[in-house]
């Protein structure tokens, strides 16, 4: 049986100034962390900067929020370079990519197309933030290190770190299969580990 193969997936993006944004502005993703693992190991990590084409110089709200100089970006592999390596990454039909919270697709799915690029990946997409939602029966989405913390960790090195932020949803994909699958099929619980017999066998010495 062909095994399953996860790639965990951040992206951050290009944004804005503030409030207002310029003449047909739309985020590009600037820098991406992949995590790649089957059957609970990580197989394969991917990080890297990537070049900005529409609004090739980076806001200072953008810089001063993801840590990221002009610098990094322009170091960075171009657009085309980037979808080549996350089809070389991608595990096919029968690999599911895991996200949290959806605009990291989104955002893909819109700079592929303006690119005119075909979308690289063709497995099942996993909103995980949405999921932990719906599990927990929380009103709002939680945010990647909120979540992380309820699980009683602090996350993977440094918010807003693509590669980071990618391998603590791993993290957290880990964690909260374990529990969706111990709720859909808990053990079944024998009648001596809800009842203390031991007090009956001390007086009957």
């Amino acid at each position: 049986m062909e095994q399953k193969t996860v790639l965990v997936v951040d992206f951050e993006f290009t944004m804005p100034d503030g409030k207002y944004h310029p003449q047909n502005f739309f985020p590009e993703i600037i820098e991406a962390g992949v995590v790649k693992a089957a059957d609970e190991t990580i197989i394969d990590t991917f990080s890297s900067y990537v070049k900005p084409k529409k609004f090739p110089k980076l806001t200072k709200r953008c810089k001063s929020f993801l840590g990221i100089t002009q610098e990094d970006v322009e170091s960075g592999i171009s657009f085309e370079e980037f979808i080549e390596k996350l089809v070389s990454l991608d595990g096919g039909e029968n690999c599911e990519i895991i996200t949290w919270g959806n605009m990291d697709m989104k955002v893909l799915k819109q700079n592929c197309m303006l690119n005119h690029i075909a979308f690289p990946f063709k497995g099942k997409l996993r909103d995980l933030a949405f999921e932990y939602k719906t599990f927990f029966g929380d009103r709002t989405l939680t945010g990647l290190r909120k979540a992380a913390k309820e699980y009683g960790s602090e996350g993977a090195g440094k918010h807003h770190k693509a590669l980071d932020d990618a391998m603590t949803t791993y993290q957290l994909l880990t964690l909260f299969e374990k529990d969706r699958a111990y709720v859909e099929n808990p053990q079944t619980t024998k009648i001596g580990e809800l009842i203390d017999f031991s007090h009956f066998f001390d007086s009957a010495d």
